[in-house]
């Protein structure tokens, strides 16, 4: 997935993927550093047994 880095578009669209790939509510994730850059930091909210429990259930499946 590709987003040109303007108007907030690329940072929209991590947080889009990764809402759909963790199936998670977009608003329970935030970039907080790279805004502007190519990495990014994001910032994911909420119980961190649940979220640790979708991210390995998926790393396990994609790593």
């Amino acid at each position: 997935m590709t987003a040109p880095p303007e108007d907030g578009k690329a940072n929209a669209a991590v947080i889009a993927l990764l809402a759909e790939t963790w199936r998670l509510p977009k608003s329970t994730f935030d970039v907080v550093r790279g805004t502007a850059a190519r990495d990014k930091t994001v910032k994911v909210v909420g119980d961190a047994a649940s979220l640790a429990g979708r991210i390995a259930e998926w790393v396990s499946k994609h790593g």
